[in-house]
């Protein structure tokens, strides 16, 4: 089914590209003498004339506006401020962008008997366009599975925030049916199975939030927002917290008999659902390879901590509290004067340990391409 989302997200002192002109650091907007008797939406109009060059002293603010604008600058000052000698702005206000967006969600039950449950989903793409102003951005994606074959019923929703001392990151994924299984016990232990299965269903929510604790000299935007360019290599360590939600069912009732005898499994639905609560750590480095040209991003990401289970198939008491998650973040961009082009990995799981019974890993990986120009 086609999907119109609109993102509108505002945040007004935190993510900018914009070039301060006519601020310096610590000072506040010269007073309005220029603008005596002006109308009071006439900042409106010159700020479409000079295509949004908020920091232009000719622009006429009237009280409010000149107070969220010095707010912003506040903010911008404390949360955005670089070394220009490692990161600068692009000195554009505006991205037009194309891209794709595909990933798949994969799961695997090792059993102490050496025997182990594996399956993947189908590839899921979308792809569409996205005109953004600063933090500001509206788009539309097409479910470009729908033109080939029957859609899965899925659905992604992904929210990012960056500026130069911190980064959020909230994502939501859910799909039912669509799985294939590729091992199943024993059941033809001696080949590669491929196996439709569609009485599986993941729903999966996670928040991340961590500091930069270099965050003079490494740029986060530069590699996955493509507001900033990274001018000599830098990385930093990352420290933040891990919150993560997660229901999962696979009914294997529905599996041919001689299929469904081979099952490691006690009962042939298996389900759970749980929260976790994580410390998270980790390392992210870019490498300039050519400054205002190409940069590579690797961002690696641990998260261990206590998991609360809601419900389950499995024994109570043989659960282990022990949660670890882990997320891997790889991107390449390459630009030219206006233009950028680039192709970002991103991995995220989680693994549960069941002493005696099994161990249960699943993860889910996106793949993004997108190409565009600033203006």
């Amino acid at each position: 089914m086609r999907r119109l989302f609109i993102i509108i997200t505002v945040i007004v002192s935190l993510l900018t590209s914009v070039r301060i002109t006519a601020v310096e650091a610590g000072d506040s907007l010269p007073a309005d003498s220029c603008c005596h008797g002006a109308s009071s939406t006439k900042w409106i109009r010159q700020l479409f004339d000079n295509g949004f060059q908020i920091h232009d002293p000719e622009v006429c603010y009237p009280g409010f506006p000149r107070f969220c604008l010095n707010i912003y600058n506040w903010g911008d000052r404390t949360f955005n401020s670089y070394d220009t000698t490692y990161v600068v702005g692009t000195g554009k206000n505006w991205k037009l962008q194309a891209k794709s967006y595909n990933w798949m969600e994969s799961s695997m039950m090792v059993f102490p008997r050496r025997t182990s449950i594996a399956m993947h989903s189908d590839l899921y793409s979308d792809a569409g366009i996205s005109l953004s102003f600063m933090a500001v951005s509206i788009g539309y994606m097409w479910n470009v599975n729908k033109l080939f074959s029957s859609p899965t019923n899925r659905r992604t929703f992904n929210f990012d925030f960056t500026c130069s001392r911190f980064a959020i990151n909230y994502q939501s994924v859910s799909s039912t049916g669509g799985m294939i299984i590729t091992q199943f016990g024993d059941y033809q232990a001696d080949h590669r199975l491929h196996y439709r299965f569609d009485e599986a269903s993941f729903n999966a929510k996670t928040l991340d939030a961590y500091w930069f604790f270099n965050n003079y000299k490494y740029s986060q935007g530069a590699a996955y927002s493509y507001s900033k360019y990274q001018l000599r290599n830098a990385g930093t360590p990352l420290v933040g917290i891990n919150l993560s939600w997660q229901d999962i069912s696979n009914d294997f009732s529905v599996l041919p008999p001689d299929m469904l005898a081979a099952s490691p499994l006690d009962t042939p639905h298996f389900y759970t659902q749980y929260r976790s609560y994580c410390a998270l750590g980790g390392y992210a480095y870019n490498w300039a390879i050519r400054p205002r040209k190409w940069v590579l991003n690797t961002s690696a990401l641990v998260a261990v901590g206590y998991r609360q289970f809601l419900e389950t198939s499995s024994h109570t008491s043989d659960i282990a509290r022990f949660a670890n998650n882990f997320r891997l973040n790889i991107a390449a961009v390459y630009n030219h004067k206006a233009l950028f082009a680039a192709f970002t990995t991103r991995m995220q799981g989680f693994i549960n340990y069941n002493p005696g019974d099994m161990t249960h890993f699943n993860s889910y990986v996106s793949f993004t391409a997108a190409v565009g120009m600033r203006f």
